[in-house]
């Protein structure tokens, strides 16, 4: 334990870690508040969940779709421009979702709305991981700074459905809403005002595949595990507010994305302080087999304490699989697509986590609650067999980090 403790104390005294952590906290609060907000308050306005569940999907597949050309243009014109302008377009396009619901317009314009929403979300959560890329040259400082990384946003996936659940149970859908917007406009302030832009490095100018990252095949295997990993979590994310709505305690919802989010947390933070010698491809496919044990167990388990109990378990290893993943992008990327890399992944991680709430949000409506955990559990044990393709023969040379 002690040995444990003392890895962690002497990583945050390094210069600006500490800062950079608090930034990353501080920041990213939105990520926990806005799907969850803009679903609950969809599915208020619209009336069920297929149908606020696709639109949230579709913004999350237009922010997959827009983060690869935002990543491309930091890498060569650096990250402070287009966070600017995505962060004044990002609230304008979550306004407009809001009161087209609000005036009761047609579908397709609040879904066209929550697609914008989407597009011009502001790349805070990729510029931090880019961050400490850049900041940390060996891989055992990245892995333990991606861990605490993702312990870092399991607290906000903690805190942030907290916020929005109490505001369902003492106000609205609306104000919980309006809450996540004015959360969005408060990150890109923060961010802006942290030293995380000084540690970006603009590569320097070299011939550039259209297809950038993607040119990496074993790059592409994490994408596309990531992809799988990540549409679990978008069948978590509507299925606990739907056993919650089933038990008319709507803002339980909140509760359990939270307590898998402090699970997560837990399991990260164990993750980041542990020397595992075993390679880290093969640490993702572990992460991930074994996830896919009590994210089955949704489905056999009732009462709501224990489904809690099941919910936590599912979240300890969610932060794992994802620094694990945060890892192998930055140890397999080509510098010069450093924060292209990342996009990519986000956009995997995105377009997963959309594609899993509209599938979610299908599933509860025609088959039943129970399909819907199923479905991830089967999910993300392909994946985990997936991953262990990611390793490279044990003849080949290491690459470096850059």
């Amino acid at each position: 334990m002690k040995r444990f403790l003392n890895k962690y104390v002497e990583f945050i005294r390094q210069p600006d870690v500490a800062r950079l952590l608090v930034v990353a906290l501080l920041a990213r609060m939105p990520v926990g508040m806005v799907g969850f907000a803009m679903l609950m308050y969809l599915r208020e306005a619209l009336g069920n969940f297929a149908l606020a569940g696709s639109a949230v999907g579709l913004g999350f597949i237009a922010m997959a779709s827009a983060a690869p050309v935002i990543g491309r243009i930091i890498d060569l014109r650096g990250p402070r421009v287009p966070l600017i302008v995505t962060g004044i377009l990002h609230p304008l396009t979550l306004i407009a979702v809001l009161a087209s619901a609000k005036m009761g317009m047609p579908y397709p314009v609040v879904a066209a709305c929550a697609a914008a929403s989407g597009f011009f979300a502001a790349p805070i959560t990729t510029l931090t991981r880019t961050t400490w890329r850049h900041r940390f040259e060996r891989e055992d400082d990245r892995r333990t700074a991606f861990a605490l990384d993702a312990v870092m946003i399991e607290i906000n996936f903690t805190l942030g459905p907290a916020i929005v659940a109490a505001i369902l149970a003492a106000a609205s859908a609306t104000a919980a809403f309006a809450t996540a917007i004015c959360a969005v406009v408060a990150a890109v302030l923060i961010f802006l005002a942290s030293p995380a832009l000084r540690y970006f490095k603009r590569s320097a100018v070299t011939e550039r595949h259209l297809l950038g990252p993607l040119t990496e095949p074993r790059l592409l295997l994490v994408f596309a595990t990531t992809f799988g990993l990540t549409l679990c979590f978008g069948l978590l994310e509507v299925g606990y507010p739907a056993y919650a709505t089933a038990l008319a305690m709507p803002a339980l919802g909140g509760v359990l994305l939270s307590v898998n989010s402090i699970g997560s947390a837990l399991g990260g933070a164990i993750f980041g302080g542990l020397h595992i010698k075993a390679p880290v491809e093969r640490q993702f496919a572990a992460a991930m087999g074994l996830m896919a044990i009590p994210v089955f167990l949704h489905a056999v388990v009732n009462p709501p304490v224990a489904f809690g109990v099941v919910a936590f378990f599912a979240g300890a290893l969610i932060a794992p699989s994802i620094a694990a993943q945060s890892v192998l992008v930055s140890r397999l990327a080509p510098a010069h697509y450093a924060t292209e890399a990342f996009t990519w992944g986000s956009t995997f991680i995105v377009s997963g986590l959309g594609t899993g709430m509209a599938l979610g949000g299908l599933l509860v409506e025609t088959t039943g609650l129970k399909s819907a955990f199923v479905t991830g559990s089967i999910v993300v044990a392909a994946m985990a067999l997936l991953a262990l393709a990611i390793a490279p023969p044990a003849t080949a040379p290491a690459r470096a980090n850059d």
